[in-house]
C-alpha cells in the first residue's frame, strides 16, 4: 500500500535547554569522578526517560536528604532549585553536596533576596506545588513571598504596604500569560518593582516562539515530554491558542494515540527543554513507518547560551 504524505514541520530551538545540560551533565561527571551511586534530590530535570538513563548509569534519586545515608558519596540538587534549608542541612550533616542549580533560577533566587533586604514585599508570579517556585520562596522567611497563579489572585491582594512591592516570576511559564499577570500588577500596584530583565528564561521564550510559527500551519502538533515538566505543558498550551486543532504532549513513540492523527497532512513537533532530541527522533521515526514524510525545520532563534558545570566538579575534574 503506497503511504500517504505526512509535512512534518519541527520546531527550533527544541529541547535541552543550557541548564538542562549542564543538571545532566553535573550527575554524570560525578559518577565518572566518583562512582555510583551519586544521590539526586528530586528529579534532576522533569523527564522519565532522562532519569531512568541516570539510575542505570547508578544515580540514586531521594525525595529528601535524610535517605541520603552518611558514606561520603555526592548529593546533587535538581536544576529546579532547592529551599535554602536543603544546603543547610546538607552543611549540618557534612554531605557532599553539588547545586545543580539552573543559573537563570539562581538569578530569581538573588533578585527575591535583594528586595528582602530592600524591605519590599515580594509577589511571586508561578505555580503552586513546583519545585521551582518552593525553592524560590524558600530562600526568603515564611510570609515574605506571596504567590499568585492568575489575574484574579491579583485582584484579591491586599497587600500591607502596596507602594512597597516587587515582583519576580517563575522562569517556565507562559510569556502571553505572565505578561498578562505583570500588566494586572502594574495596573494595580503602579510602584511595584519588577526585574532588570525579565525572569522567563530564554529557553522558555524562544520555544514558545517556534511554536508560534508553527502552530498555525499545521493540522496536528505534538510537544515531547513530561506531564509534570511546567515549560512543556505551556508549550501545549501556546499550540492550542494558536488554533492547532490537536495538540498532544507525550512523552514517547508509543503514547501516540493513532486515532488523533489519521486524516493529517501535516505536523508539527517540539520539545520541552528537558525532553532528549533521541526522543523527537523516535516520534518521526513512528510517523515514518505510517507516512510518506518530509521533514523540514523551522527555525525562529539561534541559541549559543553555555553554563559550566558547579563548581565543585570543575574543580575535582581539574584535578
Amino acid at each position: 500500500m503506497t503511504k500517504p504524505p505526512l509535512d512534518i514541520l519541527l520546531c527550533a530551538p527544541r529541547g535541552f535547554c543550557a541548564g538542562v545540560v549542564r543538571a545532566i551533565d553535573a550527575v554524570e561527571k560525578a559518577l565518572a569522578i566518583h562512582g555510583a551511586p551519586v544521590y539526586v534530590r528530586h528529579e534532576i530535570v522533569h523527564n522519565k526517560y532522562v532519569v531512568e538513563n541516570l539510575k542505570r548509569k547508578g544515580a540514586v534519586f531521594v525525595r529528601e536528604l535524610d535517605e541520603v545515608p552518611d558514606n561520603g558519596a555526592p548529593v546533587i540538587f535538581s536544576a529546579h532549585g532547592v529551599a535554602k534549608s536543603v544546603p543547610e542541612a546538607a552543611q549540618a550533616r557534612n554531605l557532599f553536596a553539588i547545586d545543580a542549580t539552573c543559573p537563570l533560577v539562581t538569578k530569581v533566587h538573588r533578585e527575591a533576596q535583594v528586595h528582602y533586604k530592600r524591605g519590599r514585599h515580594i509577589i511571586l508570579i508561578g505555580h503552586a506545588g513546583h519545585p521551582e517556585v518552593i525553592g524560590t520562596m524558600g530562600q526568603l522567611p515564611e510570609g515574605a513571598v506571596t504567590l499568585v497563579e492568575t489575574v484574579d489572585d491579583i485582584s484579591r491582594l491586599e497587600p500591607e504596604d502596596p507602594d512597597n512591592l516587587a515582583f519576580v516570576t517563575q522562569t517556565t511559564l507562559s510569556v502571553d500569560d505572565t505578561q498578562d499577570m505583570v500588566d494586572a500588577l502594574k495596573t494595580r500596584f503602579p510602584a511595584i518593582v519588577g526585574p532588570h530583565k525579565e525572569d522567563i528564561c530564554y529557553a522558555t521564550t524562544n520555544r514558545q516562539g517556534a511554536v508560534k510559527r508553527v502552530a498555525p500551519q499545521v493540522d496536528a502538533m505534538i510537544v515531547v515530554g513530561s506531564p509534570n515538566s511546567s515549560n512543556s505543558q505551556r508549550l501545549r498550551e501556546v499550540a492550542e491558542r494558536e488554533g492547532c486543532p490537536v495538540v498532544r504532549l507525550i512523552l514517547r513513540a508509543e503514547d501516540i494515540d493513532w486515532s488523533l492523527f489519521g486524516n493529517i497532512r501535516s505536523l508539527g513537533i517540539t520539545a520541552g527543554a528537558s525532553a532528549p532530541e533521541i526522543l523527537v527522533e523516535e516520534i518521526i521515526d513512528a510517523f515514518a513507518e505510517r507516512y510518506e514524510v518530509s521533514v523540514e525545520s523551522v527555525s525562529t532563534a539561534d541559541e549559543s547560551v553555555f553554563f559550566p558545570l558547579p563548581r565543585e566538579l570543575r574543580e575535582q575534574a581539574a584535578e
